[in-house]
């Protein structure tokens, strides 16, 4: 009996010395440490999902557009085309999202006259986005006559500041 524990003994340890050889010294996977990695399964069996890192949507700064007394002629220059560029992008990024745009006034005339006036301004812009690709359906107008304004109507620097249209992304 003896001998078969004697025996069994050297086989281990001779086991054991040539699978290290075989494996640290042949195959130099001892020097390496190895990393498991082991995620949990949820209760049907699948592997867990990360969550999708949620994109943060911005969007530029209101667009302020002035207009010359009593006009609602609207040229592009370079402020309105960089808005256009920022806004197309946000607008693409989020479909809920529209544009909205509000005419303006002074206070010269009649509140009724600068009603309509104020809404000319708003669809100038209108049709000024619409042109440049953006569709109509995402894009509100409003005309807040006289009834908003940004500086005293009793200047003409304040009158000025306030014939204008605002451009504005709506979530």
């Amino acid at each position: 009996m003896r001998i078969l524990i004697i025996g069994l003994i050297v086989f281990i340890g001779w086991a054991t010395m040539s699978t290290y050889i075989y494996v640290c010294k042949i195959k130099g996977l001892c020097s390496e440490p190895q990393i498991t990695i082991v995620a949990e399964a949820n209760p049907n069996g699948l592997m867990p999902i990360e969550p999708l890192a949620t994109k943060e949507i911005t969007f530029p700064q209101d667009l302020v557009i002035y207009f010359a007394f009593d006009k609602s002629d609207f040229i592009s220059g370079a402020k309105a085309s960089e808005y256009y560029n920022a806004s197309n992008v946000s607008l693409n990024n989020n479909q809920e999202a529209t544009l909205s745009i509000t005419g303006h006034t002074d206070a010269v005339g009649t509140i009724e006259y600068n009603q309509d006036l104020g809404l000319r301004r708003a669809q100038t812009m209108h049709r000024y986005f619409v042109s440049k690709g953006i569709s109509a359906s995402r894009i509100s107008i409003d005309s807040k006559g006289e009834k908003e304004p940004v500086a005293d109507n009793n200047s003409e620097e304040g009158r000025a500041k306030n014939r204008r249209s605002v451009v504005t992304i709506k979530q």
